[in-house]
């Protein structure tokens, strides 16, 4: 009798796929993605994707002493608007975002990126329109996409929901680095504009609107011009280009802070702990979105502040004979800047009003890395 080859295999992709997991959907989500990945090679990329590992020459590049840093971060409660809606390739900038936008706190260049996208079935379309965002904030940003994992658990995860997490590794001069060691009372704080509440505080804006006033994404709110849903699935914005532009041009930051989760109590003093930051509110202006949270959430100046970005998604500590040059370079790049405040002595964030005395400074220790608290680093 004449032996079946590949009829054992056959069979087991067959009970595979019966017990939850397609062979061949995977496959198709690697032939739909490859161009995008391929789009985001960049110096240093030694192999396409379908290694087992992703291969990258530091040597290749233009450090001496180089340092890296690297960064690891999800989405979080956001994708639920994604799963509501349809629209998956705004989550995949978030997930390229939350980590780029911390590395380059530091004046690192990212050089490679690495998804992880959990899924019960990987749905091609789905994953690929994910992916495509992914690859497109890795182009914008500079870096390469050199690997990533789909993993399909339909006994974990629930039909049409699915997790993104991401990896980012960059690299900086040791020279260079920038560590909030020369920061001084007196700097100026530079804001730089958000593009919404990027991906933090989504837990508590989903209750908000959807449970407490049981709005929809499609619902249409006053001072929006967009559905709720879309409103909210505005991605991160990316700062690296704009920041490394900045640096390139010779003007050195004293300290930044990327305005997560945690909103500006955290994430500003993250700078150097040594030292207050004193807060102008008004000194910029407020996006529709932020009216909407406010008004509909019923929060505080200080509880708004302390959760979201309010328009501020990264911030900057100048020597103020700096200020006007970084503002130049910032706008040439596309970035509304704002001087929003100053480095005072003391300790934590107060925030300061032109008709109202000072508050009372307002310090966290509090540290977690998840992405709708506080968006710190293990």
């Amino acid at each position: 009798m004449t032996p079946q080859f590949g009829t054992p295999k056959a069979t087991a992709a067959a009970a595979y796929a019966e017990a939850g997991v397609d062979l061949e959907r995977g496959y198709e989500v690697v032939r739909r993605i490859k161009d995008d990945v391929a789009a985001t090679r960049r110096p240093g990329v030694m192999a396409g994707i379908g290694g087992f590992g992703g291969l990258f020459d530091l040597s290749s590049l233009k450090y001496r002493e180089p340092v890296l840093v690297s960064g690891t971060d999800g989405v979080g409660t956001k994708l639920f608007l994604a799963f509501q809606t349809g629209i998956h390739t705004t989550v995949g900038i978030d997930a390229v975002a939350m980590c780029v936008n911390d590395v380059i706190v530091q004046g690192a260049e990212p050089l490679f990126f690495l998804d992880y996208i959990a899924i019960p079935k990987a749905d091609p379309q789905i994953v690929s329109s994910i992916v495509h965002g992914i690859a497109g904030a890795c182009s914008e940003s500079g870096c390469a996409l050199i690997g990533g994992e789909t993993a399909e658990m339909n006994d974990l995860y629930e039909p049409g929901s699915y997790d993104i997490a991401g990896f980012c590794v960059a690299a900086a001069e040791k020279s260079e680095l920038i560590t909030g060691s020369d920061l001084r009372a007196g700097d100026v704080l530079l804001g730089l504009a958000s593009s919404g509440p990027h991906s933090n505080g989504y837990s508590l804006l989903r209750k908000v609107f959807f449970e407490d006033h049981s709005y929809t994404i499609d619902s249409k709110l006053n001072d929006l011009d967009r559905p709720l849903g879309v409103e909210l699935l505005e991605p991160t914005r990316l700062y690296v280009q704009p920041i490394l532009a900045l640096l390139d041009s010779g003007i050195r930051t004293h300290g930044m802070a990327n305005i997560t989760g945690g909103g500006f109590y955290e994430n500003i003093p993250r700078m150097n702990h040594a030292y207050g930051y004193s807060i102008e509110l008004g000194s910029w202006p407020r996006m529709p979105i932020f009216d909407v949270i406010a008004r509909e959430s019923n929060l505080g100046t200080e509880e708004l502040h302390n959760v979201f970005n309010m328009g501020i998604g990264f911030v900057l500590a100048l020597d103020p004979a700096d200020v006007d040059g970084a503002q130049q370079s910032l706008a040439s790049q596309g970035v509304d800047s704002y001087v929003i405040g100053r480095v005072t002595e003391g300790s934590g964030v107060t925030l300061t009003n032109a008709s109202q005395p000072a508050a009372s400074p307002h310090t966290t220790e509090k540290t977690t890395d998840a992405t709708d608290s506080t968006g710190s680093t293990r």
